[in-house]
């Protein structure tokens, strides 16, 4: 069976692009590129919008804000465009932007185009012709975690990235700007988001040390070489990209890191195929971390119940917008439930004291 390459489908309704002001746009700043033009959408994702363009035989990648967007510095096309340009030179998996468009008479919104990198890309059910057995799951693991300790190795001050963030008390100021989050973007009555709050400001560990951080990254923000499913040929979504503790950025990845034995309402939240046979274990993730990069890990429980309570944030905000109104997408009617099973688990680890 051949192997599903990740596909792009019809527009999903509301969110269409003006496809005449863009051809224009493409044609003006892309002259070299021939061809008619058809935009297709990228149907996953819960935030910033992603197109599939192609002008003739050449196919590009557009990224715009979400529409009913109201959290303005969480959309920044300008920054994630800025950040990809750099990176994409001393960081082979960051695909290489062509362009960005701040004229709203365009569509509407800041927008950037892209190369596009063609690969599987994983999620809850794995793609049709793709098996994986139990040495690849672990390898596709390994190299999971490999190409994050990678990414903290690059060095963004020779890369011209020192101004993608303020690494200095990024602990701190993450803790307390999800707590802010969350806190603006409440919808329903979850004590165990308050509790875990608490507790994570009650145990913030020293600052481990300042690094170019992805702050998404999982499966399905990785695309797969289709003849070697253990290689990642690139990494995607750098919307929250910033310079921060490495140790955050690895405790976003164990969050979104499902095991075989996890409670059941979290298994069914699984954005990706994490508790395949063969598959790392949390505590395995870490130990591969350590290895990869050459930095002790002294807290995973902090970074793991950090990593659960802001991707319940993140969540929170994007069901927030389906709950006010600001969007009609029927993949967020169910969010709050996810929120409160990420909650859940994060009160269940510190109550054991383990990831």
């Amino acid at each position: 069976m051949t192997v599903e390459l990740d596909q792009a489908t019809r527009v999903r309704p509301g969110e269409e692009l003006n496809s005449a002001a863009l051809e224009s746009y493409l044609r003006a700043h892309l002259p070299q590129i021939a061809g008619p033009l058809s935009v297709e959408q990228f149907p996953h994702g819960h935030s910033n919008l992603t197109y599939l363009i192609r002008l003739g035989t050449t196919e590009l990648v557009l990224r715009r804000p979400p529409f009913g967007n109201t959290v303005q510095t969480a959309h920044d096309m300008s920054r994630e465009y800025r950040a990809l340009t750099k990176l994409s030179a001393v960081f082979g998996p960051a695909p290489q932007p062509h362009l960005f468009c701040d004229d709203l008479g365009v569509l509407g919104a800041p927008f950037y185009v892209m190369e596009r990198r063609r690969g599987v890309i994983l999620r809850k059910a794995l793609p049709p012709g793709v098996v994986i057995d139990a040495q690849t799951a672990g390898r596709l693991g390994q190299s999971l975690i490999d190409t994050l300790a990678r990414l903290h190795a690059v060095d963004y001050q020779a890369a011209g990235l020192a101004d993608l963030g303020k690494p200095v008390g990024y602990v701190a100021r993450q803790v307390t700007g999800w707590i802010e989050r969350y806190s603006k973007a409440r919808t329903d009555d979850l004590p165990a988001m308050e509790r875990v709050a608490r507790w994570l400001a009650e145990h913030m560990p020293p600052e481990s040390g300042a690094a170019v951080i992805h702050n998404d990254y999982k499966y399905d923000n990785v695309v797969l070489d289709p003849n070697d499913l253990t290689r990642i040929i690139a990494v995607l979504d750098w919307e929250m990209a910033t310079l921060g503790d490495p140790l955050m950025d690895l405790g976003t990845t164990l969050g979104y890191w499902i095991e075989a034995g996890d409670p059941e309402p979290l298994k069914l939240a699984r954005l990706g195929p994490t508790m395949l046979k063969g598959s790392l274990s949390r505590r395995q993730l870490v130990e591969r971390y350590e290895q990869a990069s050459g930095h002790e890990v002294p807290d995973p429980l902090f970074y793991y119940c950090f990593g659960l309570f802001k991707i319940a944030v993140i969540i929170q905000q994007i069901y927030a917008r389906f709950a006010r109104g600001k969007t009609n997408d029927p993949r967020f009617a169910e969010l709050n439930d996810v929120v409160t099973v990420m909650s859940r688990q994060a009160e269940r680890s510190i109550e054991a004291g383990t990831v």
